[in-house]
């Protein structure tokens, strides 16, 4: 029988968070979680729009906001919450015709590319005892999963960070074996990047909603045999196949 994770107390003593891409509707729902939580002493947000900006683009901006957080290290939990969907008007491709590499290039770049940085520069942040690092993934990003195709570029963008989070997490546990590595699936959001295919999602949840329900699954995550590697759950807490 699995013993409860060192990380499961994490939340009921003073902690420190840090959340990349504060300025998206779920980045800004965690962000403003961890604001209204007595026990939290600090949260440093991160997007392009806040005053410690984030460009995927570049690792030189990735660099220069590490610098600008360790003045309020080591952090407890660390959540990215960056991604996107569509990308210059372009949406999802429905077919193998319809793959464009620099189109995929870029959005690799922003999914799997920048956070794999953001995850080599900032996990040397983290506190040395009980810790989370979490990343906002995708149930299309399941190899095992996926039953219906399509979505080449953004489904394996996602699927090739889970790959970068597993090996991390197994890197970074035996450096410290009480560091929880997580991918999230946050449900399906009401943002702006479900938008365009709102119409066919049915009832979506709000960002707030959908962080209650992650933070729970956050709170409550027990350890796995070892080697534990990174765990994939949903916002109901339900483990999803890698």
């Amino acid at each position: 029988m699995s013993a409860t994770h060192p990380t499961t107390m994490l939340f009921e003593r003073p902690y420190t968070a840090l959340v990349f891409g504060a300025g998206g509707a779920i980045g800004s729902a965690f962000d403003e979680a961890f604001q209204s939580d007595p026990l939290c002493q600090k949260v440093v947000g991160l997007s392009r729009s806040k005053a410690i900006g984030l460009d995927l683009n570049s690792e030189h901006s990735i660099k220069d906001a590490l610098e600008q957080c360790r003045a309020f290290a080591p952090f407890d939990v660390m959540v990215d919450a960056t991604g996107v969907l569509t990308l210059d008007g372009k949406g999802p491709e429905k077919s193998l015709s319809s793959i464009d590499a620099d189109h995929m290039h870029k959005i690799f770049q922003i999914n799997t590319f920048g956070p794999a940085l953001i995850l080599k520069h900032f996990s040397g942040l983290l506190s040395s005892g009980p810790s989370i690092y979490a990343k906002l993934s995708a149930r299309v990003g399941s190899i095992a999963d996926n039953k219906k195709g399509g979505w080449y570029a953004y489904r394996s963008s996602k699927a090739a960070f889970n790959m970068v989070l597993q090996s991390a997490a197994l890197e970074l546990q035996r450096k410290n074996p009480e560091v929880l590595i997580m991918a999230l699936q946050p449900g399906t959001v009401k943002s702006n990047l479900s938008q365009p295919f709102a119409a066919g999602l049915g009832e979506l949840l709000s960002p707030k909603d959908s962080v209650t329900g992650l933070l729970k699954s956050m709170k409550t995550m027990r350890s796995m045999p070892a080697p534990s590697g990174a765990c994939f759950i949903d916002h109901q807490g339900h483990p999803i196949p890698w």
